[in-house]
């Protein structure tokens, strides 16, 4: 695990809500506070999907909805000429994307015993930090994989012109 305090927030906002930037993440939860206080459950219902005759019964391909579609979202509540006065994004990186990840490795880990590679994007008002976790299905005593994940960030954000120091 891993602490990012970004120090250009306006640059990061940026990339985040108004670029391609982070679409290979899932929403799997947020709380945006500005006039309101709002919860985003990431969950796909799959149910809402199938049933209808005129659907395809196609069911979307991950857990969590997908950044690029909640992105616009949250650039809604969020913008606007006060700045919030917190927010929490828990965005998990897409599956495939962890495969490759591993892959690049030397850990004995493989993808389906990872549950998510996580970053939590936290903004209290004047501050904002992003923090790496890494959830598997059950107890691993190779810690490689959260190495792989906290070096990836690092070089994510730094690839994005994101200017961040580690804390």
């Amino acid at each position: 695990m891993k602490a990012y305090r970004i120090k250009d927030v306006k640059n990061f906002m940026g990339k985040l809500l108004g670029s391609e930037s982070f679409d290979s993440f899932l929403l799997a939860e947020g709380t945006i506070t500005t006039y309101n206080t709002f919860v985003i459950d990431g969950h796909m219902v799959k149910e809402f999907f199938v049933g209808d005759v005129n659907d395809d019964n196609k069911l979307p391909p991950y857990e969590f909805s997908e950044w690029k579609a909640m992105r616009s979202l949250c650039f809604d509540l969020i913008k606007g000429k006060r700045t919030p006065v917190n927010f929490k994004l828990v965005l998990h990186l897409k599956p495939e994307i962890i495969s490759q990840i591993l892959e690049k490795g030397d850990s004995a880990v493989s993808a389906s015993d990872v549950k998510a590679f996580v970053l939590n994007i936290k903004y209290d008002g004047s501050v904002l930090t992003c923090i790496t976790a890494t959830a598997f299905h059950s107890f691993l005593p190779d810690k490689t994989p959260d190495r792989q994940w906290d070096e990836y960030v690092t070089l994510f954000l730094a690839s994005k012109a994101i200017d961040f120091e580690e804390i």
